[in-house]
């Protein structure tokens, strides 16, 4: 079974969030066997800065819905979008 990279584009709620707080929300949310490989923030518009986690999760079907899910749940998430997908 391989593995696939994934750059998920996390959108918070208000630019008033602490990033590096829902960062570290973000890495504990992962359900088992998924990881990331580092963040990546992107300006958006008025101060809204998006996270831009690479998250690697095994390759089996549903993909990167369980990660999904898992960050949507998070207080402070107003929304998730795969970005990019590939295999390594």
């Amino acid at each position: 079974m391989g593995k696939v990279a994934a750059s998920i584009k996390i959108m918070p709620e208000s630019p008033d969030i602490d990033l590096d707080d829902l960062q570290e929300r973000l890495e504990q949310a992962l359900p088992e066997g998924a990881r990331i490989n580092g963040f990546e923030r992107e300006e958006v518009a008025f101060g809204l800065t998006a996270l831009l986690p690479t998250v690697i999760v095994p390759d089996e079907s549903g993909g990167t819905e369980a990660v999904e899910d898992a960050f949507d749940e998070l207080d402070a998430v107003q929304s998730v979008e795969v970005e990019n997908v590939g295999r390594l």
